[in-house]
């Protein structure tokens, strides 16, 4: 099956074609700049299915981050998948960035997952693992300090790609896990298991997860 992978979450974002079925491949994988999705997925996209000799039909599942990251490129991001699985009715893979460290981590078992949330925070989310897929079971904002509090509380490694955080996590004796990267292949890998389970969403069902409250809300509500 030809998949369709896209990461709008962060400063750079990637598109991605990879075929799956036994083992997963990538067949091409695009960087996109930050600061502007909205000109270059589609196009993108576009320009990969001219290059391998596809159309659009041949698509046979997406596979979307989610989140947690940048409000305006997740919502970019989004809406070009949204308006493709309407287009041509095919299934919707979110995966969280969280959820795809826990599962690229190859821990067995509960692990705490710390990802750069900015503005001094961290995005946390505690995960079971059960034969390599990765279970939630919460998923917030933590300072860095409430982040390693929590892995002593419960015991949990930390998996993180932060080296910084890594070193501060060492420092107060927590068990590190770094992740040298977290590619369009592991992406794909999550995916096409949470696809091949039967976990996919609609396009009106496509939501992205943010965890972090927008400035608008945050003034809003106080």
């Amino acid at each position: 099956m030809l998949l369709l992978v896209t990461d709008t979450s962060g400063r750079q974002g990637s598109v991605a074609f990879v075929r799956a079925g036994s083992e997963v491949t990538v067949i091409e994988e695009t960087s996109l700049a930050g600061g502007n999705f909205s000109a270059q997925l589609v196009p993108q996209i576009a320009e990969l299915l001219a290059k391998h000799n596809h159309s659009k039909t041949d698509i046979g599942a997406f596979i979307v981050v989610s989140g947690p990251g940048s409000f305006t490129g997740l919502r970019v991001g989004l809406a070009a998948i949204k308006a493709l699985g309407e287009i041509l009715q095919k299934p919707i893979v979110p995966v969280s960035l969280l959820e795809v460290a826990a599962f690229a981590s190859a821990v067995q078992g509960r692990v705490l997952v710390a990802l750069d949330g900015g503005r001094g925070e961290i995005y946390a989310g505690e995960y079971e693992v059960k034969n390599d897929t990765p279970h939630v079971i919460s998923e917030r904002l933590l300072t860095k300090q409430e982040c390693l509090s929590r892995s002593a509380e419960a015991s949990l490694p930390i998996v993180t790609r932060d080296p910084a955080l890594a070193a501060s996590a060492r420092e107060a004796g927590r068990s590190v896990i770094v992740l040298e990267t977290m590619d369009a292949a592991m992406i794909a890998r999550l995916g096409w298991k949470k696809l091949q389970a039967g976990v996919n969403v609609s396009p009106h069902e496509l939501e992205a997860n943010y965890i972090r409250r927008s400035d608008a809300e945050i003034f809003a509500k106080g």
